[in-house]
């Protein structure tokens, strides 16, 4: 029995981390344990120019705690009106490093996102030729789709349609929930990958719906039936590199979750990796989790793994706080429902 694991430190390749004082709040969660983050632009006031990434940034490095080494990776949030010239001078600075295509209406803040997807294409073949990745929030928003169809009916009608148009663009698919995403994900090995969160490898929709709605489980794309729950973990745990980690962890004010018409987010960023661990302790595949933590994303985004190394124990349950306090009131903590036995100690 493996007690001790040391491991490259982790990167979260799909993060939010919102603004204000959530923004002050979260930063130093997700700094602990993690060396690098994809920061994620849908913003009230979204993050659609290389001069809004600029801005942003500056406000996530000025609430980081003395000292800290964490590293964010921006994005741009694509809209119909996205100009192909201020992309390619925001990919060339290296502070963004990739762009967000959000469908319209598809998750929170996502109004101007895609309506008309053919408008997208001079956007799209910039960045196919300067190598630029595309983040894709993969549900279409047709109120004749079921919900828990989405994600499977996006690749067919949407996805797998635009990489044929382009073939060349890098594309990610965040936050995978289904055996069809995971299967699509693996078809195109360096030009598709795909991130896989924390919450959807640890709950399914009777988490949400058995027994009462529990509004702290709910997210977008919804956790679907256990099924698909136990490919994520065969896919995380694969060994695959066109998996790895974006935990998509979410912070709302508990006052907009539980309400008659709750935010869709969960709040993983704070015990994340110990979660993972015990996830894949539990496959018996604890050897795979810093490919899928620590090194696939990096290598997919062209960036050298971090050189720091952090170490986690197997001991006693850990319990872990229920609140993250901020200004404007508490955010709860993702609850994994089972004794986590790992924690990163150094």
């Amino acid at each position: 029995m493996k007690n001790t694991l040391t491991i490259t430190q982790p990167d979260d390749w799909h993060l939010h981390l919102r603004d204000g004082a959530l923004l002050a709040a979260v930063v130093p969660e997700s700094a602990r344990n993690f060396g690098r983050a994809l920061i994620m632009p849908n913003l009230t006031i979204p993050v659609v120019t290389y001069k809004d990434a600029v801005a942003y940034r500056g406000r996530i490095k000025d609430a980081l705690p003395d000292g800290s080494s964490f590293k964010p990776l921006m994005t741009l949030y694509l809209t119909e009106k996205t100009d192909p010239n201020d992309i390619k001078k925001a990919y060339e600075s290296g502070i963004v490093i990739a762009a967000k295509l959000y469908p319209a209406g598809a998750t929170t803040n996502s109004a101007l996102g895609i309506e008309n997807f053919e408008k997208l294409q001079p956007v799209l073949e910039c960045m196919a030729d300067i190598g630029m990745p595309m983040c894709v929030h993969g549900e279409v928003t047709s109120h004749e789709v079921d919900i828990f169809d989405r994600e499977a009916v996006f690749i067919d009608k949407v996805l797998d349609p635009l990489r044929r148009r382009l073939p060349s663009l890098k594309v990610v698919m965040e936050h995978i929930t289904t055996a069809e995403g995971a299967a699509y994900a693996r078809s195109d090995p360096g030009k598709l990958a795909a991130t896989i969160t924390t919450h959807h490898l640890m709950i399914n929709r009777n988490n949400i719906l058995a027994g009462g709605i529990r509004p702290h489980y709910y997210c977008l794309p919804i956790p679907k039936r256990e099924k698909h729950r136990l490919c994520l973990i065969e896919a995380a745990t694969s060994g695959n590199p066109c998996y790895f980690l974006g935990t998509d962890s979410a912070p709302h004010l508990d006052k907009s979750k539980e309400s008659s018409c709750g935010c869709a987010g969960i709040y993983t960023a704070s015990n994340s990796i110990p979660c993972l661990a015990e996830v894949f302790d539990r496959a018996d595949a604890l050897d795979k989790l810093e490919g899928f933590t620590s090194i696939f994303g990096a290598n997919f985004y062209g960036l050298s793994p971090n050189k720091r190394k952090i170490t986690l124990n197997k001991d006693l349950p850990v319990i872990f706080p229920q609140k993250i306090k901020t200004d404007d009131g508490p955010i709860t903590l993702f609850n994994p429902n089972i004794d986590i036995h790992w924690k990163v100690t150094s």
